[in-house]
């Protein structure tokens, strides 16, 4: 395109493999060292400086310094929105690059994604909040009700913190195994950090994966049961 915006520096960016690895690695929201993106990506660490010196000047991931290490994270939920719509169309055309395994179904249930949930139970949540009015939802234009709102405050969400916030309060993502929309935006994360707060769930450490105890998946499903069935089933 000769005019507007030049989308062949941010492609270029992540179509090389390991600073696409690396970013990857960093939509689970956490932060991690040079030396760690290093072993994910499988190069040495003197390229790794070098992708994350290009990855940082193209607005993509940022630095920071604590004590006497310094950590790097995405740039912020537009890019891990752009990542997860990438993988979203790789899948869909079967550009897959290992063979499903017993990690695929543990992240195909629950995953994070940058900062709210993602799989099938983040489809699952979605999906209930929509069915329940709790959410106003047509061709992915996506608000909240005086019922969602009622819902959300009993359910302990402080939605007046979350409204001084520069950033969307919901909006859709769609999810790359299930083909379909999960919640994201500020309340999306809100609720994410209620399910780890409550002990329902934990970081899998290793990956992407939620692991919800068995008690904290009874009552995420009870909390978001469905008044109709549940769409697409």
């Amino acid at each position: 395109m000769r005019n507007g915006p030049d989308i062949s520096q941010i492609g270029a960016l992540i179509g090389d493999p390991a600073r696409a690895n690396i970013l990857a690695a960093l939509m689970d929201g956490r932060a991690l060292t040079a030396t760690e993106l290093s072993e994910i990506a499988g190069v040495t660490a003197q390229t790794t400086s070098t992708h994350l010196a290009k990855l940082e000047a193209g607005g993509l991931i940022r630095p920071q310094k604590q004590g006497r290490h310094k950590y790097f994270s995405l740039a912020g939920p537009k890019v891990g929105q752009l990542i997860e719509s990438l993988t979203v169309f790789a899948a869909d055309r079967g550009h897959l690059r290992h063979r499903p395994g017993p990690k695929d179904e543990a992240m195909r249930k629950a995953r994070i994604c940058y900062d709210h949930l993602a799989g099938d139970l983040g489809v699952l949540m979605f999906d209930s909040l929509v069915s329940r009015r709790h959410l106003n939802f047509d061709d992915r234009a996506i608000g909240l009700t005086g019922d969602g709102e009622n819902f959300l405050t009993g359910a302990g969400i402080d939605l007046g913190t979350l409204r001084k916030s520069r950033r969307p309060l919901c909006r859709c993502c769609l999810d790359w195994s299930e083909r379909r929309d999960h919640l994201a935006g500020s309340l999306g994360a809100a609720l994410f950090d209620m399910i780890i707060d409550k002990g329902w769930a934990r970081r899998d450490g290793k990956s992407r994966a939620i692991d919800f105890t068995r008690n904290g998946e009874m009552a995420f499903k009870a909390l978001f049961s469905f008044s109709a069935e549940r769409p697409g089933s």
